[in-house]
């Protein structure tokens, strides 16, 4: 637990937080978009990440309920799960990717508006 709980923390609590503070105002204006982005561990957990896999998922669940309580209102959430490690350096066989190569998938997911979640694979 004392591994789980500063990830829950700092990615689970931390996220909802964060979107609480900006989603009033969203809704009322009936415009926004929220993007939540997770490892790809929240999708296809990883054992070396067992607990960022966790709250990766409570972050997940919470964002796919999240898109369908907000459908219809104007405001739209969705999840991106990364299946790269971001940069050079990465652990032994993960693969690797740019942000230059990332950052497309989260305009695609802006201008379309059209599903709760992708996710990137290198």
């Amino acid at each position: 637990m004392e591994n789980l709980q500063p990830q829950i923390e700092y990615n689970f609590y931390g996220a909802i937080a964060a979107a609480g503070v900006v989603l009033p105002a969203m809704r009322e204006a009936g415009a926004g978009t929220l993007l939540f982005t997770t490892g790809g561990g929240s999708v296809d957990p990883n054992p070396m990440f067992g607990n960022v896999n966790a709250a990766s998922a409570a972050l997940r669940n919470w964002v796919l309920n999240l898109h369908k309580e907000l459908a219809d209102s104007g405001v739209y959430a969705a999840h991106v799960a990364i299946s790269a490690w971001i940069g050079d350096g990465g652990p032994e066989g993960i693969p690797s990717a740019t942000p230059e190569q990332i950052a497309p998938l989260y305009w695609e997911l802006y201008e379309g508006r059209d599903r709760p979640e992708a996710v990137f694979t290198a």
